[in-house]
């Protein structure tokens, strides 16, 4: 599950449908507010939705649309299942004809610092301080795991609201670490000692999908935030001068070099793929890799019975650390938004109070072992291994969930970091010259005046 690149490319899949929104209507305005009610949606307007059908499938939005249609049963939904949102809506937003409601996800997916920029989607505030669709006890923003309205949030508009809540950790077979008595560890210098004992049992310690190195940053810049708290996390994301030369960020580096110094990660991983990391991982061939936890559905049919992956924190590398071991990076994915130009945009705003109500996100889980954004989503399921530790573990962060936000912000940024974190755990620079080059590209972005600055 990787980053792709925005398409913008017309394709006629609904570049012809401009006119469409459900029921035909010129402009559904909005509806009386009332206790069951609260957002004023016309009772007859269409409504259009559009999912992205990857992974997740389509089923969960259709549920959704079928509770929205029994509570206005004089709406007609409109629902298309796509690939590539981007190509197939780009013409639409740019002539103020979009769908109702949004499922920006997958390979050529919409900009959305463009489309913020440009004006083109409503600010979901108004759903965040609703009532929430099975808990009217509660606005829909206090349902909502940490970070996930920051993660939607651009220029202090939020803009989209994520369905899916990704963690980021180092995984490992729990029965493989138990037959060797194994135990995971909470500090960088613990992980050090372990992973002499596994190299010593002729199983390499590490591996990472060294054609993408973004993964093997994760655990790095994770260990980073922990030392240097939120404050390295805006110092970084807001392109602040000499922020990448922080101590804590240094420290992060030199102990990722020194893992590769001592020949901790699996020989050969520089060139492999994400899936052939991880299948070689699966065979046991490694016994830790970082990932997020998209991983246990991304290795169906890969994985050997009785492997029971897990995911561990990331050690703490000092004992003064500004966050404490059980902190995570995590983030929401699986962004939906609901157009300015919208038809129905009350009506697209009632959709997504219906789809991220616990019931559907419970459903959600249920059918994708993946962590909803919905706290409490997973209460009363059966959860698989792994499902359980990434939900024990966003349990036990609590508020320390973090994100950095450059990725998303500054794609240059981001490339650059991943091309020198590929130098580094292959020993081709040191600490001090990746933190030198990836500042550079932080100030090459910063003095760009084309490119829009976001701060956090």
């Amino acid at each position: 599950m990787l980053s792709a690149a925005v398409a913008v490319a017309a394709t006629p899949v609904l570049a012809g449908c401009v006119t469409s929104s459900g029921g035909g209507n010129e402009s559904a305005g909005s509806g009386a507010k009332t206790a069951d009610n609260p957002l004023g949606v016309p009772a007859d307007a269409g409504l259009e939705v559009v999912i992205f059908k990857g992974g997740y499938g389509d089923d969960y939005a259709k549920s959704a649309e079928a509770t929205y249609t029994q509570k206005f049963p004089k709406a007609k939904v409109d629902h298309k299942g796509i690939q590539r949102v981007g190509e197939a809506l780009q013409p639409r937003f740019v002539a103020d004809t979009p769908p109702d409601v949004v499922d920006n996800s997958g390979a050529g997916r919409l900009d959305l610092p463009t489309l913020v920029a440009s004006g083109k989607l409503a600010d979901l505030t108004e759903l965040l301080d609703a009532p929430a669709y099975d808990s009217p006890d509660k606005k829909v923003r206090d349902t909502l795991l940490a970070g996930v309205v920051d993660d939607g949030t651009f220029g202090g508009k939020v803009a989209t609201l994520n369905l899916t809540y990704t963690v980021w950790g180092m995984w490992y077979s729990k029965p493989l670490f138990d037959k060797h008595g194994w135990a995971y560890p909470q500090t960088w210098a613990d992980m050090l000692t372990l992973c002499e004992e596994i190299k010593k049992a002729g199983i390499a310690p590490w591996t990472y999908q060294g054609k993408y190195p973004e993964y093997i940053n994760d655990p790095m810049l994770t260990m980073a935030a922990k030392t240097g708290g939120t404050d390295l996390l805006k110092s970084v994301d807001n392109l602040e001068p000499n922020a990448w030369k922080n101590a804590a960020l240094i420290g992060a580096a030199e102990a990722f070099a020194e893992l590769a110094g001592k020949g901790y990660i699996m020989a050969g991983s520089e060139a492999l793929s994400h899936t052939e990391s991880q299948a070689a991982w699966c065979q046991g061939k490694a016994a830790l890799i970082p990932c997020g936890s998209w991983l246990e559905s991304e290795q169906k049919g890969v994985t050997p019975a009785g492997f029971d992956m897990v995911m561990g924190t990331v050690p703490s590398l000092t004992t003064s650390d500004k966050m404490k071991v059980t902190a995570i990076e995590a983030a929401s994915s699986e962004s939906f938004l609901v157009p300015a130009k919208a038809k129905n945009k009350q009506g697209g705003l009632e959709y997504l109070r219906i789809l991220f109500s616990k019931a559907s996100a419970k459903s959600f889980a249920q059918a994708n072992s993946t962590l909803p954004a919905i706290a409490g989503a997973t209460e009363g399921l059966s959860l698989s291994p792994a499902l359980t530790s990434v939900r024990d573990a966003a349990e036990a962060a609590g508020t320390e969930a973090f994100s950095y936000r450059f990725r998303s912000w500054y794609a240059p940024l981001a490339k650059a970091v991943d091309d020198a974190t590929a130098e580094l755990v292959n020993k081709r620079i040191n600490a001090q010259a990746w933190a030198d080059r990836v500042q550079k590209a932080a100030d090459a972005v910063a003095k760009d005046t084309t490119v829009t600055k976001y701060t956090r």
